[in-house]
């Protein structure tokens, strides 16, 4: 495994993070691996060297949380492992329940801190901007919960550029912690982050990790089509998937990385890994497994380097989008 910083931090991640979405109950969501399921994927992704990992209060509804918790307890270093969760979305069907109120974000992080079992998480997210609460009160109790000692890091999810580097300039004028990541939506079928979110990450010192880097699976090879909803249990019950790719384009982008994996005879799923660690910015994709070979085509990517030939062959069929994902 390879590492790098966190942005301009001294933080050093693997450069591949594991996704948690997939751990915790199929009462969640049918795909989803229960706690002993889970465990192979936690114990092999150390053994790998990865120690970046994400998840979020919402996956499983705190349940991911208690597994990721415990399994990298059980099998990792942990003050070796960088740990992040997120914050924003519904907990339960209160007012309160949501969003990035004081309130909300505070009892959001006590929470997560006891799912998890630790003291302080690495590094605490907003899982979206929201527009239904000042942005002051946003950033000073995130820069609370840094001064006290339970959140180490802060980072922000899939928001417009303006929006993000509005929230750097407050946070730097009032002396605040900022953000020190973008968790942005970005894969070889859906680059629109490239035309204001990259350039303002890379001029900010803003570490880059991608969700969804195969495109829900896309880019993995499994699908006969972008409508091929029986190739995965996942693809099954994806209700986000047709919404973010759709475009008849989109298939082109696919079977450029099919032939390109053909050529070097390795999955696609490495190929598509290998394209977007190369780009400027990009820390680590954060990569979902729910069969141990993910895992293991996953790590290889990291070694795997492209041509121009290939990169070029790999990003012409592309086509803009609308923006997706916010």
């Amino acid at each position: 495994m390879k590492y790098t910083n966190l942005g301009r931090t001294g933080l050093r991640v693997s450069r591949l993070c594991l996704g948690c979405m997939s751990y915790g109950t199929p009462t969640w969501r049918p795909w989803v691996l229960d706690e002993e399921a889970a465990q192979p994927f936690f114990r092999r992704a150390v053994e790998l060297g990865i120690n970046f990992f994400d998840t979020a209060d919402m996956y499983s509804l705190g349940v991911s949380e208690e597994v990721t918790g415990r399994a990298l307890r059980r099998y990792a270093r942990m003050d070796e492992v960088v740990l992040a969760t997120k914050v924003y979305f519904p907990m339960g069907d209160g007012q309160n329940m949501r969003g990035l109120s004081r309130k909300h974000i505070v009892q959001g992080c006590e929470a997560s801190l006891k799912r998890l079992g630790v003291e302080a998480i690495d590094l605490y997210q907003i899982h979206r901007m929201d527009p239904n609460t000042p942005l002051e009160e946003t950033l000073a109790a995130l820069d609370q919960l840094v001064r006290q000692g339970k959140v180490r890091y802060l980072g922000a999810s899939s928001a417009y550029a303006w929006r993000f580097a509005r929230a750097l300039g407050v946070a730097d004028l009032r002396g605040w912690t900022r953000f020190v990541s973008m968790q942005g939506h970005y894969n070889l079928v859906y680059r629109e982050e490239e035309r204001e979110m990259l350039p303002l990450c890379e001029a900010e010192g803003i570490g880059v990790i991608p969700w969804s880097p195969l495109a829900r699976g896309l880019l993995a090879g499994s699908r006969k089509s972008l409508k091929d909803r029986d190739a995965t249990a996942r693809a099954k019950s994806d209700t986000l998937s047709p919404t973010l790719y759709d475009q008849p384009g989109d298939w082109d982008v696919v079977e450029a990385n099919r032939r390109v994996a053909e050529q070097r005879d390795v999955p696609p799923a490495q190929t598509a890994l290998a394209w977007l660690l190369s780009r400027p910015t990009v820390t680590a994709p954060i990569i979902g497994a729910t069969k141990l070979e993910h895992l293991e085509d996953a790590v290889r990517a990291v070694d795997l380097k492209l041509t121009a030939e290939e990169v070029k062959a790999l990003e012409a069929p592309y086509r803009p989008h609308a923006v997706r994902g916010l």
